[in-house]
């Protein structure tokens, strides 16, 4: 105890500098914030096998590459490519700007860790076209790029999923563009409130706040429906005609409207 009460006491350790957290960025208008990823789709029989030397490449013609850049604001798909291989950061850029260049450029940026965006020549070019540095997703954190992974869950599991992934590109991208051009403009978000992209990023009228439709006789017209709480069309017990068709005949694409009966 003598011993270590006459040793000079240490200089306390240095504390290394918590790095700073970049604020988080809240998209207040369409284009404001966009998102760009990459995903493999499996053209034919998938990826059915997964060790190394068995397993099938991740390229053509066993699966494509699909990037897609999705605006927060709206969740509107403001485009997307398809590729044989994984592209390279140049070919990435490539489409960005021919997506960027007839709509404008976002202000923001948000990707995730992949060499092809973590890279000096991914930041170089964001900052040639006048966008502010790229802001990565944390790895192994759920949710930082929440918004494009759950449209590749909804790319795959309404359209992949359903038909016969062709093997030509230019069939598939042309089946693809179908999808997207439906997903924005028919199909409802639960996030939006009911509403579609496109009524979100072009700022049109959303249709689940005109009138209803009530079929029973006698509802008072005034009584309070689910959300988004909106007025009854003509009178109480009306009768209306449910049409579905679907876009370009595809199945898997359908477009419901209502009708009021002859």
């Amino acid at each position: 105890m003598g011993r270590v009460l006459k040793e000079p006491p240490r200089p306390p350790a240095k504390q290394e500098p918590v790095p700073r957290t970049p604020p988080k960025i809240a998209a207040s208008y369409p284009g404001h914030v966009y998102h760009i990823n990459l995903t493999a789709v499996p053209i034919r029989s998938g990826f059915w096998t997964t060790w190394s030397p068995f397993a099938l490449p991740q390229c053509w013609p066993f699966c494509c590459w699909v990037a897609v850049v999705v605006d927060h604001f709206s969740r509107r798909v403001i485009d997307a490519a398809v590729f044989a291989n994984k592209p390279d950061c140049r070919a990435v850029c490539q489409f960005l700007g021919r997506a960027f260049s007839p709509r404008g450029r976002p202000r923001y940026i948000i990707c995730d860790r992949d060499s092809i965006f973590d890279c000096d020549a991914f930041r170089r070019w964001a900052k040639r076209c006048g966008i502010r540095p790229p802001r990565y997703g944390a790895i192994g954190k759920h949710g930082s790029i929440a918004v494009v992974e759950r449209f590749f869950r909804t790319f795959k599991t309404e359209f992949t999923r359903r038909i016969a992934v062709p093997l030509r590109r230019r069939d598939f991208r042309q089946q693809a563009v179908r999808y997207i051009d439906w997903y924005n403009e028919h199909r409802p978000h639960a996030t939006l409130g009911g509403r579609t992209p496109n009524e979100v990023y072009f700022g049109r009228k959303p249709a689940n706040r005109r009138p209803r439709v009530e079929p029973r006789n006698r509802w008072p017209r005034r009584s309070k429906c689910a959300r988004p709480q909106t007025l009854v069309a003509g009178l109480p017990g009306d009768r209306f005609a449910l049409e579905v068709v679907f876009l370009n005949g595809q199945q898997h694409l359908p477009v419901v409207t209502v009708r009021r009966a002859a």
